[in-house]
């Protein structure tokens, strides 16, 4: 049975991420229960609700939870993409001036969408997103007023791929695809800002809206029944226990919608880097090159300890540095113990319970990631396979398993677990996503998904 809990209270670095730290009893009479995702109440405890007081720790959190994506694909690396940008930024602040738009978002958003490149093509298809600033062909003939000629920019743009003529077709296509032309791109960017802010109310909504569209903006906020609201309140306040429209709305324009203003935030942090702190930005670039996901980010493989062999560990978990899993408690919050974790243990002549132990914060974001799935999911619990490794252990490992990185690995800092992409049924997957999605977009994790398990990485407090 899960035993009564509060929250009492949250860390909040500037540097990692919120991890609850305390969980105790309310008392007999009103007992409260672990349940992110849905709010605060007088028998709920969610430690990832919304909160007004919160929402500019909320929006540059999100910011670098979900700026790894930015830096793993942006044409040539985040360094070379943001001095492409960087190129574009007279005409940027020219445009914004016209608009009176803030040229930091504008530049943003070409630093997003084409990593400044003025020729970028979303698809083959011209009918798609196209120039500096990726405009529909649709919203710019019908909303935006330029001159778009999707057939004769095709013709064009196949003879420039030919190489045939290219300086002379290049100005062509300028000229019937006004997407092709920065100025005119820019420009056109701006009036669908202003657009969307009349039609909005908000900045804000507004650059989310550039992706996602005013309309389908105007239905979120409807089925979250308030309009004149910070994106970072739809966003966040809404889940698959509460404001549960919205949160369907918003997930079935996709992820690159729901979370477009963040990244464009992220990308805004990338060109303030670039022109403040070049070597932090290189730093970050290299970080976030390493692996498929943020993990040494959050981790730096060169600032962070690793257990050497079994013995590190049992200091640690002596220490209270580690702490070992219990079953009961764990099973309290959704999560089952793979009775096969440690498998490899007896040919280091130790106990497989040794690699059953986590970092304290560790241990409490498993929690709140199985408390999650199961109260969205009313199904049965997760099951974590993998937890802390020494690197004796990691050594063994991964002469027998091809997926085992040979190099630095999180589990043998006690900061990662896995989880066995194994559910119960299609709603539990659902759920589990969900969790992963909303502490990603909190910088409270980093994940990967393997053949056989989601590997997550907790930010240390």
């Amino acid at each position: 049975m899960l035993r009564r809990l509060i929250v009492l209270g949250l860390v909040v670095a500037a540097a990692a991420a919120l991890a609850v730290v305390v969980f105790a009893s309310r008392g007999p009479d009103v007992p409260r229960t672990l349940t992110p995702a849905a709010g605060n109440s007088e028998t709920t405890v969610d430690p990832l609700a919304w909160s007004a007081k919160r929402r500019g720790a909320l929006e540059r959190r999100a910011a670098a939870g979900l700026a790894h994506v930015i830096y793993a694909k942006s044409p040539g690396g985040a360094v070379v993409s943001a001095a492409r940008t960087a190129t574009w930024r007279p005409q940027v602040e020219r445009a914004a001036k016209a608009g009176g738009i803030d040229p930091d978002l504008l530049e943003a958003i070409v630093m997003l969408e084409s990593a400044g490149r003025s020729d970028a093509l979303a698809s083959n298809d011209l009918h798609g997103a196209a120039g500096l600033t990726q405009i529909l062909a649709e919203t710019g003939q019908n909303l935006l007023g330029m001159h778009i000629d999707v057939a004769r920019s095709a013709r064009l743009t196949r003879g420039i791929n030919r190489g045939h003529k290219v300086a002379a077709r290049l100005r062509e296509r300028r000229r019937v695809d006004e997407r092709f032309d920065p100025a005119k791109a820019l420009a056109g960017t701006v009036r669908y800002l202003r657009i969307a802010k009349a039609r909005l109310g908000r900045t804000d909504l507004a650059v989310a809206a550039y992706h996602m569209g005013i309309g389908n903006m105007q239905t979120a906020l409807g089925a979250y029944g308030k309009h004149d609201i910070p994106y970072a309140r739809l966003f966040f306040d809404s889940t698959p226990l509460r404001h549960a429209k919205a949160h369907r709305i918003l997930g079935a324009l996709g992820d690159d919608s729901s979370t477009y203003l963040w990244r464009v935030y992220a990308a805004r942090n990338i060109m303030r880097l670039y022109r403040r702190n070049p070597n932090r930005l290189a730093r970050l670039a290299e970080l976030h090159g390493r692996k498929a996901s943020a993990e040494e980010v959050l981790h730096p493989a060169d600032r962070t300890p690793m257990y050497a062999d079994p013995f590190a560990i049992g200091r640690a978990r002596a220490s209270g540095e580690l702490v070992a899993l219990d079953r009961r408690q764990l099973a309290g919050f959704g999560i089952r113990v793979d009775p096969d974790m440690g498998e490899l243990a007896a040919r280091l002549h130790q106990s497989r319970r040794l690699y059953r132990a986590l970092r304290p914060q560790a241990l409490r974001m498993l929690e709140v990631i199985g408390a999650g799935t199961r109260a969205i999911a009313h199904t049965r619990p997760l099951v974590v396979t993998s937890t802390v490794r020494d690197e004796r252990y990691q050594r063994v490992l991964a002469a027998r398993n091809i997926e085992a990185t040979h190099n630095f690995s999180l589990h043998t800092t006690g900061w990662a677990f896995d989880i066995a992409r194994r559910y119960r049924s299609h709603v539990q997957a659902l759920a589990f996503q969900f969790m992963l999605d909303r502490l990603t977009a909190l910088n409270m994790i980093a994940w990967v998904r393997e053949p056989g398990a989601i590997h997550v990485t907790v930010a240390a407090p």
